[in-house]
């Protein structure tokens, strides 16, 4: 289901001339703002001037996760922190935690991209969802919540863990969809049925998955076990978190939000990108 028709299906020409002014915009931003893209931009020589195409972005400097980590916790805000209205990061398991600071309008480009996020899985005003992706500095929790209350959808804020209140809720409330990581949502079967839940007689139909590495056996495992449609959400802390990309109905592979994103797809080797193959 497509939730934003408009942007979404963009004619390609007026899409690459958004992404054009968008990048600039960007560039600009970033180099009014902070000094790290500053420095990197006159050492290559590179301003928003300079770029004529979105092709033009591999002109501009890579930033890398070491970056991310030694700039941390303000080092690449790029407005006042005054605007800032809201912060999530990385778990920093492997280093200091990569972090998101988030303007309004910020909130309001992860609310569209993930209503059309779950709008590919389905998500209406009509479902009750359960959201039992982790609420706090992760994004997971936030970005599905986000998704589903601008769809109009109900939401269950339940974040992680607690199987067995997750259980009697999604029982007791007539959950219709499911949002967590894959792991969890096949847990849950597992303690359904010691608990002798049947799921497939709840009206849980469909769920959006993420935040972790699944395989196409464990998807059918889920609708399986469920009765329901399962969608591979795609997303991560340097960006934005959940909504960079997403399933449709069609399950072949993820449609990026690409007015809002662009991918640069990079040869390890080479360090050259690589040509964007366009169907």
């Amino acid at each position: 289901m497509i939730y934003n028709p408009v942007n979404e299906c963009m004619e390609r020409t007026a899409r690459k001339n958004l992404q054009l002014a968008n990048l600039k915009n960007l560039v600009e931003t970033l180099y009014q703002w902070v000094p790290f893209y500053r420095k990197k931009m006159d050492q290559l020589g590179v301003k928003s001037s300079n770029l004529n195409s979105i092709t033009d972005i591999e002109k501009l400097p890579f930033t890398t996760k070491d970056d991310l980590r030694d700039l941390y916790p303000h080092g690449l805000l790029a407005c006042p922190r005054d605007r800032i209205v809201e912060v999530h990061m990385s778990s920093g398991t492997t280093g200091k935690p990569v972090v998101d600071e988030y303007t309004q309008k910020d909130i309001d480009i992860w609310r569209e991209s993930m209503a059309r996020t779950m709008a590919g899985g389905g998500c209406t005003k009509d479902d009750i969802v359960q959201n039992c992706y982790g609420y706090g500095l992760f994004t997971g929790g936030m970005g599905a919540h986000y998704g589903a209350m601008t769809i109009g959808a109900e939401v269950l804020p339940m974040s992680s863990g607690n199987t067995d209140r997750q259980l009697m809720v999604m029982e007791d409330f007539g959950s219709t969809m499911l949002c967590c990581t894959p792991s969890y949502a096949l847990y849950m079967t597992e303690e359904a049925a010691a608990a002798g839940i049947d799921l497939q007689k709840l009206p849980i139909r469909k769920g959006c998955f993420g935040a972790e590495p699944w395989s196409e056996n464990m998807r059918k495992e889920i609708e399986k076990r469920y009765g329901m449609k399962a969608y591979d959400i795609y997303g991560l802390t340097e960006i934005i978190g959940p909504g960079v990309a997403f399933e449709c109905e069609a399950q072949d592979g993820l449609h990026i939000n690409e007015d809002l994103f662009f991918p640069e797809i990079i040869d390890p080797k080479t360090g050259k990108p690589l040509p964007l193959g366009e169907k």
